[in-house]
């Protein structure tokens, strides 16, 4: 894609987030005006509706994803962990606040979610590693969507420092030297 293509791109599904997560009605020539481009435009990138929810869905998974790797870059293990679930919790909000809208999208027969697993997997499993914490990533996912439930980000953070805690701590049992019998 040309250079002003990828930006056009870029700004539809930026605004598009907002607008879905904001406006339960958005309009596609809502969406094609405020991010300043034409609604032909809009349809070349996104031939429909559900195409341009589907892709705002997609992009925030990538970015959570792809978070996991820069941040190991930029952190050590346990911040890089830590700022990642602060992330999750974000990015679980977000698609709360995209329910309808992805509602729609399943409803034409299209899976949004078909490799969100896969990929959560892999970013979480990242993150493990470098602590040699035997925490499987499923569980650690199913208990950071229990946290994201909840709605409250005071009790979430401190819950994320739960779970932190324990990962840490599976982590220093898996490391520790073995305890010597008593006598």
């Amino acid at each position: 894609m040309r250079a002003d293509a990828v930006r056009n791109r870029g700004l539809l599904i930026e605004v598009a987030l907002d607008a879905f997560t904001h406006e339960k009605d958005a309009t596609l020539g809502a969406i094609a005006k405020k991010a300043g481009v034409g609604i032909g435009t809009l349809y070349r990138h996104f031939p429909t509706r559900e195409a341009l929810i589907e892709a705002v869905y997609r992009t925030e998974l990538e970015k959570l994803c792809d978070a996991a790797p820069e941040l190991l870059k930029t952190h050590e293990p346990e911040a890089a962990l830590r700022e990642w679930m602060d992330r999750f919790i974000a990015y679980a909000a977000t698609k709360r606040d995209l329910k309808d809208a992805l509602q729609a999208v399943i409803a034409l027969g299209l899976n949004p979610f078909e490799h969100s697993r896969a990929k959560m997997t892999e970013a979480v499993s990242s993150l493990l590693a470098p602590l040699n914490a035997k925490t499987e990533p499923m569980d650690l996912m199913a208990l950071l969507i229990g946290v994201a439930q909840n709605g409250d980000p005071a009790q979430a953070k401190r819950m994320l420092d739960l779970i932190m805690n324990g990962v840490l701590h599976d982590a220093a049992a898996r490391t520790a030297p073995p305890a010597s019998a008593p006598r």
